[in-house]
């Protein structure tokens, strides 16, 4: 297998200066190395793991990697920000720091750093834990794996995006703190419940914000004190590398209700998904909301007619376009509820970020989730459920919009890579039309738009559909690219995500004129390297 990095600057770089045995190379022979290209072998294993066994216990200190430096050749140097002054960002991996908070793979992600650099990617996004950060007691903080990842960032010359990430992810899996899951266990009402009583338990439920839940604390406090030692912990980093600090808003740290937690197999239809107010408090909340307008016996439970997970929206009278409940008053009444409480956690969670990082020189941002499926009919069932009331007789985003504004926020959008001609056509989905939307609301009340593309498996089209959402009305300031790993830099991806970042550097450029470019800066950057034996060396797997 054979990789072409292919960067924007053309600086010279020996061989050896990029580590990238680091990187988990294990090729017979690198025929020239600058900014502009290597070739070697990548030695991945097939399951998408990264081929570095070794798993050793980093501290800042420990941790070490010589600063990228950039030089010029030919008068001409690298670009940090790409097109319309858009910055680009690569997502860490996931469990890039593991529950014994080791540094997973430390010397590839150190090398891949520099590749990253090299490109002239501006930064990376690191995700966060609470469940690995604070998992054996309430208020007790260990940072010591992603202090080490900061130092890394930094001395790759790299900026970074800080994810908080308030829930639990089941691939891979990292749980929520222990001592939560063991609340959770004689108190299952902290969490999201379904109409059969099923918890979700990868999140708290939203009903329990301001609820002394968590061993006398609410855990909106809980989070408060989570940001305040993140905070004193990488103060020193706090505008300088740490560019900005996205809170987590709910599942997948998405504003929104775990509505489609269960998803369609065997490629079926995407299904409406599930109303997720069966938890004792939400319940509670609903009752009270019922008897406070005059109508008690709205107040009972979610709408008895209301589709289930898997379920098309003519399975049930709520949802249908014509003559469904959700246009009736009873509609109305539960729909605006529903809604209401997510607007307020948002609002809630924003406001603690903001009030936190105030004095801090850092941007402050939530995730609102694309939810496309059945977009195109009247009801928009997939919305409802996730708690956006947003139908064709009323924008539920404008709303969305008001809180992010009020707090100050970023809003990050995904799927900016998602066409509708590749979407189930049985689904009347538009990502296209409903982007569109949200991010029209975004003008209007002046949130800035921050992008991520829906996965790094890649969307047919992908990366033109990326770029064209990146054009217009210069509305996306910076776009995170999901996310690195053994598949992220394989020769089946990165020498297309190679092309995509030349060509937002170079936008007027076709793809033939690129690789013309390529082949043309790689013969001057071959002759600008020393000859030596540092121009080919042996690359193994560390």
């Amino acid at each position: 297998m054979e990789v072409s990095l292919i960067g924007s600057s053309q600086s010279k770089v020996g061989a050896t200066e990029l580590g990238y045995r680091e990187l988990g190379f294990c090729s017979s022979k690198v025929e020239s190395l600058n900014v502009v290209s290597l070739r070697s072998k990548v030695c991945f294993d097939q399951i998408g793991k990264w081929k570095i066994n070794t798993r050793l216990r980093f501290t800042p200190k420990a941790v070490k990697s010589e600063p990228v430096r950039s030089t010029e050749v030919s008068g001409r140097s690298r670009k940090s920000k790409l097109l319309n002054g858009v910055k680009l960002y690569v997502g860490l991996p996931l469990d890039i720091v593991s529950d014994c908070n080791t540094v997973n793979h430390a010397r590839a992600i150190a090398a891949g750093l520099k590749a990253l650099k090299l490109l002239g990617v501006e930064g990376v996004e690191l995700p966060i834990w609470w469940g690995i950060v604070e998992q054996e007691a309430m208020g007790k903080y260990e940072w010591s794996g992603y202090l080490a990842i900061a130092e890394m960032v930094k001395n790759a010359g790299l900026k970074l995006h800080v994810s908080l990430c308030f829930h639990a992810s089941k691939e891979p899996q990292i749980p929520l703190p222990a001592w939560v899951s063991q609340i959770g266990e004689s108190e299952p009402s902290i969490f999201f419940t379904d109409r059969s009583g099923k918890c979700y338990k990868e999140c708290l439920s939203l009903a329990v914000d301001e609820l002394p839940v968590l061993n006398g604390k609410t855990p909106v406090q809980v989070y408060n004190d989570f940001c305040e030692s993140f905070k004193s912990s990488f103060l020193s980093s706090m505008g300088s590398t740490i560019q900005g600090i996205s809170i987590g808003l709910g599942p997948d740290g998405e504003l929104c209700y775990p509505s489609h937690h269960q998803k369609a197999k065997d490629n079926k239809i995407p299904g409406v998904g599930e109303f997720q107010c069966y938890d004792k408090n939400m319940l509670s909340n609903l009752k009270q909301h019922a008897e406070a307008t005059g109508n008690p016996c709205w107040g009972l439970g979610g709408p008895h007619d209301a589709s289930t997970y898997d379920q098309l929206p003519t399975s049930n009278s709520f949802f249908k376009d014509n003559g469904g409940s959700w246009e009736s008053p009873y509609g109305d009444f539960f729909l605006s509820w529903y809604s209401n409480q997510l607007l307020n956690h948002g609002d809630r969670l924003l406001s603690m970020a903001s009030s936190v990082f105030e004095d801090t020189e850092v941007e402050v941002s939530g995730k609102v989730p694309l939810v496309h499926s059945w977009n195109r009919t009247r009801s928009h069932p997939s919305e409802l459920t996730s708690g956006f009331y947003n139908t064709c007789l009323r924008d539920g985003y404008e709303e969305v919009a008001q809180v992010f504004v009020k707090n100050s926020s970023t809003m990050i959008l995904p799927g900016m890579d998602l066409l509708d001609e590749h979407q189930h056509h049985g689904s009347l989905s538009s990502p296209e039309l409903l982007l569109k939307q949200i991010k029209k609301a975004c003008r209007r009340h002046g949130v800035e738009i921050s992008g991520q593309n829906s996965s790094v498996s890649g969307a047919p089209g992908g990366f033109e559909q990326i770029k064209k959402n990146l054009l217009s009305e210069n509305m996306v300031n910076l776009f995170t690219y999901q996310r690195m790993g053994a598949y992220f830099f394989s020769p089946d991806h990165f020498p297309s995500f190679t092309m995509f970042v030349r060509s937002l550097n170079q936008p007027q450029l076709h793809s033939d004129d690129l690789r013309r470019e390529e082949e043309e800066e790689e013969e001057e950057a071959v002759g600008a390297i020393p000859k030596s034996s540092e121009s080919s060396i042996n690359m193994q797997a560390a």
